[in-house]
Parts: C-alpha cells; structure tokens; sequence
C-alpha cells in the first residue's frame, strides 16, 4: 500500500455524515444513531494540520540523528501515516475527557508512538535527519505467498 493510499484510507470523509447509514439491517437501529450536532467538531481537519499546528510544536526534543530522529517528509513513511493518525485521532477523542483525557492520551498513545518514530535505529525514519531530509534505507517485509485455501481465499 502506498503512502498516498494509506492516507486515504485513514483521512475521514468530509462528505461521509453518516457512516455505515446505507448498510441494510444495522445492528443499530436509526433512533439510537447520534445526531449530526451531537458529533463533536474536530480541532484539526486532518492528520497533516495535527502534525504541523499541534505534535511538532508541543513534541521538542533534540533530534540528532543518532539519539532520536525525524524526516520532515514523515508523509513519504506508510508507518508514520498509520502511527500519526492513530494519535491524531486518539487525540480528537480523548481531548473530550476534562478529567484525564490529556494525561491518557500523552501516557497511552503520544510516549509510545512517538519513542517507536524517532527511534533512530528501529524506527520507520531511520537513515532520515531534519538537516538532511528524507532517506530511502528501509524496505518492506519480505513475503512469500501462503498455501492457496489458507485463508478461505
């Protein structure tokens, strides 16, 4: 999967208000479904405006390549996409949560995926620098094709 497909599949609809609404017999019924001004309004549109206008700005640290480490083209990285909008959105949901929601969100989502990121030697931006940009080092598993039937296939 490409980086750009990735995307896709992880960037909301913004035309999509309903989701799931067209799937016949849902186990919910229609009363139960919340209403379109009871869905909270996202602080940020998207996981690229999440990463530049709140993650880059709270998360300093001293990236040096050998220590921690960071590609400013993280978009080119399938992992860092996947990773990056799974704190977005853990973000947008526990930023509900007055009481404990931050503090979950920094212990449970931000510590772990960002220490998985700017791992400089295991990470999915190893061989990338700020200073010097995005490098292509690491390549996708490798894989053999299972038995057919395997998998109901």
């Amino acid at each position: 999967m490409s980086a750009e497909e990735l995307q896709d599949f992880y960037e909301p609809d913004p035309y999509d208000e309903a989701p799931h609404a067209d799937v016949p017999d849902a186990d919910v019924p229609d009363a139960a479904a919340p209403a379109a001004e009871d869905v909270p309004q996202l602080v940020y549109p998207s996981v690229d405006q999440f990463v530049a206008h709140l993650l880059a700005e709270i998360w300093c640290r001293p990236v040096d390549g050998r220590h921690l480490t960071w590609c400013p083209s993280w978009w080119k990285h399938p992992e860092a996409i996947m990773r990056l909008t799974a704190l977005w959105r853990s973000w947008e949901h526990l930023r509900l949560d007055p009481a404990t929601g931050l503090s979950v969100w920094l212990r449970d989502h931000a510590d772990h995926h960002m220490r998985v990121l700017m791992d400089p030697d295991l990470g999915p931006f190893k061989g990338c620098t700020p200073e010097r940009g995005h490098g292509e080092r690491l390549r996708p598993l490798p894989l053999a094709d299972p038995p057919d039937g395997l998998f109901g296939d």
